[in-house]
């Protein structure tokens, strides 16, 4: 009997295993984000429930559901994404905007919408909610709404100064921090009177029983234990007077400062004590507690969220990629992405982990990488270029001759870089960069945003077109007949085929090096081209906010691959190690080639009917062919399961345009036996059965 147990119990765990790893190959063919990289300026936190919302300062809302594993940007409707403060009263989200005021949302942030009416004042820098009442704080007093924002009614009598930066609540009383002093409420915001702590900027208020903390800009912590009528300044430890926010946790009060970090407080103030150990970011605005977690938001380099699960003793940092990723590039087996605000990260285990490299950059808002050898080049948006050549440990200015230092391209042809500039065209360096020139003859627009070398020709890609040059650059001829839209943002070669991609206009394909462009969007829903990728046949292009499509046939037909990719905004486009990898507006993203590449259109014609083939070769060892037919577009889902019926594989799970198809399946990790393939698409539905044998 022990005997049948112990065989019953190696049996189910073997299933168990087994359908683990069913459910791990499941999952593979679609995008995941990479681990980073990390980063954001996080201006404000909110909590509502096990939800925990950070609002940045240029990319909006982000909800995390699980303590800041993970987080999903949440911006529809949010048309100012400049976020300085949150609230949560009751279901409700209210985000208040630099420029734009008050949006609300009644869905944890699915949705946004402007509720402005009476707010005349639209930069809201700070809320606080008393019951049914919600109060903001502006650049122009401080305003009221009884009725979740629909309407507000300006409430800052006896404010002397108007531009609120902070308030709390304590009881019936109502604090205003402002750009000279604090003031204090006891009728709901009627009336205001001065504080005796006057002449100081006030960040943010803390309050404990009923004693009030004060952060004053430049000068630390101030203490009210008489509700404002006095203040003591209360610093002993604090080597940071530039406090920007305070929070209690429980009896500790934590200070976050400019440029020293978090201070902890266990005695009402009385000491502080630094408290950073695995901050690498130490300007703190935002703080935010949940249970025993505390979250610290920064600003500035090396952004984003940190937590602390042990009261500030350590922290960690949280998974917000916020970070705008322009630029990927591959040397060695090393992935590297550039950022708009955050500099160079590295990655050399394909984003599972990512590591900052940009300790010598003056500039970290990079356009494009580009490499040449040993050499990295990185072109940065105002400070020129940029060379590395020990994988990005130092970075050195190079940047003699070049006279306009906001460079949005680069390419490299042998021993020659090529700089593509904002309003100065083309630069030519022979040297690694240490000198460039000018080569601008013939370029009559020279705002460049995309180079291409291509075999001895050079292709510019600029606001009015594209310009061709046969000679490195000495001279530029206009080849955009056929060209609809002379916005041209990016390149790609594929044999004999050159692809422009237009802000706009989508995709135009030249056979002749130029001399005639046609259009080539087929299946693109989305007509503003950011990025190319090439892999054999195979082409990628990434689009704003229409994420990733690709073609098997030179661009005749475009197919959309946005299957698990959370965020469609694509600006950079990179194939290495199996994978293709996409920079997106907040992350890397990415998706091994093989789950993609597998499937063709395989005929121009559009067939009249649904149709599954039966696969080929059947039996088969290994490998097989599956083919069908489909006479409209819709989502189509191919399915491979098991005798049992148990969904082992799935090779289709996205939208397709009508066509005939063909994707390959390879059964290398499956034993041998009798397997059905399943094709739905809209009404149809059809199964067929196959034979492995090994």
């Amino acid at each position: 009997m022990k005997n049948f147990y112990k065989i019953f119990t190696i049996f189910l765990f073997s299933i168990f295993i087994y359908n683990l790893t069913l459910n791990i190959k499941y999952c593979e063919a679609q995008w995941v984000q990479t681990n980073g990289p990390y980063g954001g300026n996080v201006w404000c936190f909110a909590k509502s429930g096990t939800n925990l919302f950070a609002g940045t300062q240029f990319d909006g809302v982000f909800l995390s559901t699980n303590n800041g594993s993970s987080w999903t940007v949440v911006n529809n409707g949010l048309t100012n994404q400049y976020v300085r403060a949150l609230a949560v009263s009751g279901t409700n989200l209210f985000a208040g905007t630099q420029y734009d005021g008050v949006f609300l949302s009644t869905n944890n942030g699915t949705s946004w919408t402007a509720v402005n009416s009476g707010l005349t004042n639209l930069g809201v820098q700070a809320f606080i909610t008393s019951g049914t009442n919600l109060f903001a704080g502006t650049g122009g007093g401080v305003f009221l709404s009884t009725n979740n924002g629909t309407n507000w009614t300006s409430v800052s009598s006896g404010l002397t100064n108007q531009d609120v930066w902070s308030l709390a609540i304590s009881g019936s009383n109502i604090f205003a921090g402002t750009y000279s002093g604090a003031f204090l409420s006891t009728n709901n915001g009627q009336n205001w009177t001065q504080t005796a702590l006057n002449t100081h900027v006030i960040y943010s208020f803390a309050i404990i029983d009923n004693i009030i903390f004060a952060s004053a800009n430049g000068y630390g912590v101030f203490r009210s234990t008489d509700n404002g009528a006095n203040w003591t300044p209360v610093n002993n430890g604090l080597t940071e007077m530039y406090v920007f926010s305070l929070i209690v946790s429980g009896t500790n009060i934590f200070a976050g400062t400019e440029h020293g970090g978090i201070f902890r407080s266990s005695n009402n103030g009385t000491s502080w004590v630094a408290v950073n150990i695995g901050l690498t970011n130490l300007e703190i605005r935002a703080f935010a507690i949940s249970g025993s977690n505390i979250f610290a938001g920064t600003t500035g380099n090396h952004s984003g969220v940190f937590i602390s699960t042990n009261n500030g003793t350590n922290w960690t940092i949280c998974g917000l990629t916020n970070q705008y990723t322009s630029a990927l590039a591959i040397y060695g087996s090393n992935i590297f992405v550039g950022t708009f605000r955050d500099g160079i990260f590295i990655s050399t285990n394909n984003g599972t982990n990512w590591n900052d490299v940009s300790n010598d950059l003056t500039n970290k808002s990079i356009n494009f990488l580009a490499i040449s050898g040993s050499n990295i080049f990185a072109g940065t948006d105002g400070n020129g270029v940029f060379l590395s050549t020990n994988n990005g440990i130092n970075w050195n200015a190079v940047n003699n001759g070049l006279t306009n230092q906001f460079v949005y391209a680069l390419a490299v042809a042998g021993t020659n870089i090529f700089a593509g500039t904002s309003g100065n065209g083309v630069f030519l360096s022979t040297n690694n960069g240490q000198n460039w020139n000018a080569i601008n003859n013939g370029l009559t627009n020279q705002i460049v945003y995309a180079l291409l070398v291509s075999g001895s020709n050079i292709f510019a890609g600029t606001e009015g077109g594209v310009f061709l040059s046969t000679n490195s650059g000495s001279g530029w001829t206009p080849v955009n007949n056929g060209l609809t839209n002379m916005s041209v943002r990016t390149f790609a070669v594929l044999g004999t085929n050159i692809f422009g991609g237009t802000w706009g206009g989508s995709i135009f394909r030249s056979i002749n090096n130029g001399a005639n462009w046609i259009s080539s969007n087929s299946g693109i829903s989305n007509q503003y081209i950011s990025a190319f990728a090439v892999s054999g046949s195979f082409i990628f292009t990434g689009t704003a906010g229409g994420g990733i499509f690709f073609s098997t046939n030179n661009g005749t037909n475009w197919i959309q691959k946005n299957q698990g990719l959370g965020d469609l905004n694509i600006y950079s486009l990179l194939i290495a190690n199996n994978y293709i990898f996409a920079g997106t507006s907040s992350s890397v993203w990415r998706r091994l080639l093989s789950d993609i590449t597998s499937i063709q259109n395989v005929a121009t014609q559009i067939p009249d009917k649904f149709l599954l083939y039966q696969n080929f070769p059947n039996p088969f060892n290994t490998t097989t062919k599956i083919r069908f037919e489909l006479p409209k577009a819709g989502f189509v889902k191919l399915l491979i399961f098991d005798a049992l019926g148990r969904d082992i594989k799935i090779l289709v799970n996205e939208s397709l345009q009508p066509g005939i198809y063909s994707i390959n399946w390879n059964a290398s990790d499956f034993p041998s036996g009798v397997y059905f393939y399943k094709l739905q698409a809209g009404d149809f539905t059809d199964t067929k059965r196959m034979t492995l044998i090994k």
